[in-house]
C-alpha cells in the first residue's frame, strides 16, 4: 500500500473516531451510545486492518479477526438484554 493512501485512510478513520466519541458522550439513549460504541470496534477493526496494509505483515489481520468476533458478541450480548428490558 502507497504511504500516501495510508495516510489518508488513518487520518480519515481517526476523524471517524472523534466523531464516534463525541456521539458517545452526547447520545440521548443508551442505544445510540452502544451504536457508537459498536461503530469505534468496526473502526478499531479498520485501523488494525489498514496498519496491517502498511506495514506489510497479513499476521496482524488475526488480530482484526479476533477483534471482530469479539464485536459480534457483545453486540448480541447487548441485543438480548434489550430484549429483556421490554
Amino acid at each position: 500500500m502507497n504511504s500516501m493512501v495510508g495516510f489518508l485512510a488513518m487520518t480519515l478513520l481517526m476523524v471517524t473516531v472523534a466523531l464516534a466519541f463525541f456521539r458517545l458522550r452526547q447520545g440521548p439513549s443508551l442505544p445510540d451510545r452502544v451504536v457508537a460504541l459498536d461503530l469505534l470496534t468496526t473502526v478499531g477493526i479498520a485501523i488494525t486492518a489498514v496498519y496491517a496494509m502498511i506495514m506489510n505483515q497479513p499476521l496482524i489481520m488475526d488480530v482484526a479477526t479476533v477483534l471482530a468476533l469479539i464485536s459480534f458478541l457483545g453486540t448480541i450480548a447487548f441485543a438480548y438484554y434489550v430484549d429483556l428490558m421490554e
